[in-house]
């Protein structure tokens, strides 16, 4: 019997890392987690990586065989197999690639996160079949993976991409990245917070938001209010909605894509995310492109789909050199 190709699809975030066998249909064959322990050496943590990946894979059947490692990460640069400068990582600068070379002798590749997420949707999700389209994930923050011509758009240094970081408002809100008014202030879990406080400040009409102390309060409270007709929380949505479809529109001008896809916990908002986002983007577009340019939701499995896109970054690696 012939063994069947498998990928280890490994998404490093700041408190967990999650991972998983994949095979090339996007079946996550097992999966696991481990806490990331991000104050601690980037040595130790891909130690313990490795011991886990090699424990869950001795529950694979013996009829698989690792084809590669694909890895979504924080700050990651493609090009150089790196992860530079991580927000919520202790890690300054570490060599991921020549790191796993300790263990492994197959292909190894990484991106950031919504890099990932963007090929997973190529690959085993909404866009499938396209060539050309943006992925925003949504989640504490807002990332986004760009595709065109059927690759992911990485720029001369690796970093290309970052929708989270253009201005929306040069005297806005100070974003972690040191500027101010940066899109994902505006647009996440975080932003709607901020702008839900806001409005509870500066409107005097009765909500059921004021019912919640403000260090307590969460975008799924805002979700849930505005689902039962409150009006302030509806509004909180008008304008997260304006703003990303704004910012739609300037990328849309760059890139002409077939589709934008929203991903992650506050795209499950919805029409109340989606009508907005639509109508503003369709009204700030060059007219060129207005009526051609799809909304869509992503079909990624939330629970898996950071192993999914990993695996995916591995999947097309070994498409190119075929």
């Amino acid at each position: 019997m012939n063994a069947y190709p498998v990928v280890l699809g490994v998404d490093i975030g700041g408190t967990y890392t999650k991972l998983g066998y994949v095979n090339r249909e996007g079946k996550v064959l097992v999966h696991t987690s481990l806490p990331t322990e991000a104050q601690k050496p980037a040595e130790k943590f891909f130690t313990r990586l490795v011991g886990e990946a090699e424990s869950l894979r001795a529950s694979l059947p013996q009829a698989s065989v690792l084809v590669g490692i694909g890895i979504g990460a924080p700050n990651a640069n493609y090009y150089r197999g790196t992860i530079e400068q991580p927000p919520n990582l202790s890690w300054k600068y570490v060599d991921v690639v020549q790191t796993l070379r300790q263990w492994y002798a197959i292909p190894i590749a990484l991106t950031n996160d919504a890099n990932a997420a963007a090929l997973g949707e190529m690959l085993f999700g909404t866009a499938q079949g396209m060539k050309h389209f943006i992925e925003i994930t949504l989640g504490t923050g807002l990332g986004s993976g760009i595709v065109v011509n059927g690759d992911l758009l990485y720029g001369h240094d690796g970093f290309a991409g970052e929708l989270g970081h253009t201005v929306v408002d040069p005297e806005g809100r100070m974003c972690g990245c040191g500027k101010k008014g940066c899109l994902e202030q505006y647009v996440s879990a975080t932003g709607i917070k901020r702008t839900t406080e806001e409005l509870l400040c500066s409107w005097t009409a009765p909500s059921l938001l004021r019912s919640i102390p403000i260090h307590q309060l969460t975008s799924k409270d805002v979700f849930e209010a505005a689902c039962r007709g409150d009006e302030l929380a509806k509004e909180v949505f008008e304008r997260t909605g304006k703003y990303l479809g704004i910012k739609l529109a300037d990328a849309i001008a760059h890139t002409s894509p077939e589709a934008i896809i929203l991903f992650g916990g506050v795209a499950e908002a919805g029409v109340l995310l989606f009508e907005p986002t639509r109508r503003w983007m369709e009204a700030y577009l060059f007219p060129v492109f207005r009526n051609k340019v799809q909304l869509l939701p992503s079909k990624l499995p939330s629970g898996t789909a950071a192993i999914l896109g990993a695996a995916a970054l591995i999947w097309k690696e070994l498409e190119k050199q075929q």
